[in-house]
């Protein structure tokens, strides 16, 4: 075995669950995290498809379920709060709109982290700053640690990896915008859900969400908006964030708007984010390699990030074992294996952004018959194929020794 000395940059999803399957392995993992602990809640993610086998596969799947969020499917609602079409949890066999396994973001990680943390070493509070690579290795300097050396680098960092700036380019080259901005918040404000994720769009490109946490009385919210072109914003400005939005929905007091714009100004947790996708014809440079949102982020709209952070873990360390650590084989493997999965995940449903967040009346009117007919033919099967992607991949037993896989 050869480059054993890995670190991870990212502890969301994809990272933690890499540790688990490189420790598994045999390898000496190290995961740096800029959160000062792994972050609780967030939004409701799917498991589905592919991504729930990979979590099966890890044992894991009893924790995940005692953790999972109950929800009756998904209704959009008109100004006046009235239910204009619906998609409940079972259609589709449970892996449509609304999956039968949804969690929290925060709970599937603390499930990654509490299976990975007593043989990985945790880096938390601190991030990558710089990345030397050379032919033996790559000298990685942090912001608060001392400069170390690794064997492989792994960028599971996020839309906006420092892991792909630092070995990649500039983050404005490699995401491609899809001028749709959300801010995502919890709140304690009496919704009236009925165990609902209940989603109002407004004309402009409003769209405000909210559905009930896995805590009693706790809702997950969102606000969202489209626009014309991309939006020059600080990131680290929270305030001007929340401000920007209540500009956006300024005038815009049907079903629970108002209380969610209450509930923006205060929440703890409150997040703003723009979407996009980021589509390269390489996720490795040298012996640094992207994993997740990072390398292939397929936004929140094809509800697959999950699955191919999972998956992507699971076949990047399986590769490398299977490789006995030569990062050359591994990565031209986890490529050929990945980029089909890849490819059809990032293709948008129907729509795509502007069926999320339609610009007039009349576009909201037919966004609502279009999901009434989703359970009937020929809107059906259009949408079975979206929801199939989830699991359209083989995916190897890394349990079988590579000379045996390869006869």
């Amino acid at each position: 075995m050869t480059n054993t000395e890995i670190l991870i940059s990212g502890g969301g999803i994809a990272g933690p669950a890499l540790a688990y399957w490189l420790h598994r392995a045999g390898f000496s993992v190290t995961l740096v995290e800029r959160a000062p602990a792994p972050r609780p809640g967030g939004q409701t993610v799917d498991l589905r498809g592919a991504g729930r086998t990979v979590v099966t596969r890890m044992g894991l799947m009893e924790q995940v379920r005692a953790r999972t969020v109950e929800q009756r499917g998904l209704a959009l609602v008109n100004a006046a709060g009235r239910t204009t079409a619906t998609v409940p949890e079972d259609a589709f066999g449970g892996e449509g709109i609304i999956s039968e396994i949804e969690i929290l973001r925060g709970d599937l990680a603390d499930v990654l982290y509490q299976a990975t943390r007593h043989d990985v070493e945790y880096l938390f509070d601190d991030s990558v700053t710089d990345l030397r690579q050379d032919e033996h290795g790559v000298t990685v300097t942090f912001e608060k640690a001392a400069p170390r050396r690794f064997a492989l680098v792994v960028g599971a960092d996020g839309l906006h990896s420092v892991v792909r700036r630092l070995a990649f380019g500039p983050e404005q080259q490699l995401v491609r915008p899809l001028s749709l901005y959300n801010a995502w918040f919890t709140t304690t404000e009496p919704l009236q859900l009925d165990g609902w994720y209940k989603m109002f769009n407004a004309p402009g490109g409003l769209v405000a969400a909210a559905r009930p946490g896995r805590l009693p009385g706790e809702v997950k919210a969102s606000l969202s908006f489209r626009t014309a072109e991309p939006l020059a914003y600080d990131r680290r400005d929270t305030d001007a964030q929340r401000e920007l939005l209540a500009q956006r929905f300024a005038g815009v007091g049907g079903w629970e708007v108002p209380a969610l714009l209450r509930a923006m100004r205060t929440a703890p947790d409150f997040t703003f984010d723009p979407m996009g996708q980021v589509r390269l014809d390489s996720w490795s440079r040298g012996r640094t390699v992207l994993l997740g949102d990072a390398g292939y982020c397929a936004t929140p709209l094809t509800g697959l990030g999950t699955s191919l952070a999972l998956v992507g873990a699971y076949v990047l360390a399986g590769e490398l074992a299977a490789a006995a650590g030569d990062h050359h084989a591994a990565f031209r493997a986890y490529d050929r294996i990945m980029r089909p999965y890849v490819d059809q995940a990032q293709e948008l449903p129907p729509g795509g952004a502007k069926g999320y967040a339609p610009s007039s009346a009349l576009a909201i009117r037919l966004r609502a018959a279009s999901m009434r007919s989703m359970t009937r033919w020929p809107m059906r099967s259009i949408l079975a194929a979206q929801f199939a992607k989830a699991g359209n991949i083989a995916l190897p037993d890394y349990r079988v020794p590579s000379a045996a896989r390869a006869a």
